[in-house]
């Protein structure tokens, strides 16, 4: 089992930042790599960033490159805090943003949830 809680959404304006945090803890943890996930209403979730259990790669897809960082601080093999820090944020990022366990490696991580959190609402309007 893991357990995985976000925090630090809220309201921005456009061009605006903001740095999300995932708490994750559980004694399964060291088998899965941990990734930032989005969805907003009607659509489809979306995979954005992977940080790989293996060596700590970080992963992007397109539409986040440039503007997103994922890192990690790890305290011990079942306690980890991931971040996603978001720059320059236009109302297409508007969304709930959730933090998720994924392949270990990354591989595939845009479709691949296994365990996941409650998220936390991103608002990006002027």
């Amino acid at each position: 089992q893991v357990q995985l809680a976000e925090s630090g959404g809220g309201s921005v304006q456009p061009g605006g930042s903001l740095r999300l945090t995932c708490a994750a803890s559980g004694r399964s943890l060291d088998f899965y790599a941990i990734g930032w996930f989005r969805q907003a209403p009607g659509k489809e979730r979306e995979g954005l960033a992977c940080i790989a259990r293996s060596d700590n790669s970080p992963n992007y897809v397109d539409s986040v490159k440039g503007r997103f960082t994922i890192s990690k601080v790890s305290k011990g093999d079942h306690d980890a805090t991931v971040y996603l820090e978001m720059n320059n944020l236009t109302p297409d990022d508007a969304a709930l943003y959730f933090c998720a366990t994924t392949n270990y490696h990354c591989s595939g991580f845009e479709s691949l949830v296994y365990y996941r959190g409650q998220g936390t609402q991103v608002t990006v309007s002027s």
